[in-house]
């Protein structure tokens, strides 16, 4: 059984380290799901995304969402990393590497991963738009109560 890790950051994120680091001798599969910054959000033109977080809080439901998908999976290390602060188009804003013995598995593991992420982890996005103007974007809720 594998290894959880999880970090948010304000640098680019490097694929090829992320990568490495999560791969073992035990692992047949890895793969690397990245997540980037587009063009274009419900019919508008964007230029960036500002990312905020409430750090702390972000890397422990990170944490605790990979170990979940490690326990149900049978995976290897999974490794979630979440940028915050000002992107542009084309920079990645979440790595999420999943090693596992088998592809279907890291596959399963890394599809579970990052959609508890949109759910759970406290990290806000506002979009910047060609025409100048600036919103958030609906994202994640804390729990009531």
């Amino acid at each position: 059984m594998g290894a959880s890790y999880a970090a948010v950051v304000a640098q680019p994120l490097d694929a090829a380290r992320i990568i490495a680091d999560t791969l073992s001798p035990e692992d047949g599969a890895a793969l690397l799901f990245w997540g980037v910054v587009r063009n274009e959000n419900d019919g508008r033109a964007v230029t960036q995304l500002e990312y905020h977080a409430y750090e702390a809080m972000a890397e422990r439901e990170l944490l605790r969402i990979a170990d979940e998908a490690r326990e149900r999976w049978g995976t290897g290390d999974i490794r979630v990393v979440h940028r915050v602060g000002l992107l542009e188009v084309g920079e990645a804003s979440i790595a999420i590497a999943v090693a596992a013995p088998h592809r279907g598995e890291a596959y399963e593991a890394s599809r579970y991963v990052i959609e508890q992420v949109k759910r759970r982890v406290p990290v806000w996005k506002r979009e910047g738009y060609v025409e100048g103007a600036h919103e958030w974007v609906p994202g994640f809720t804390p729990a009531a109560g």
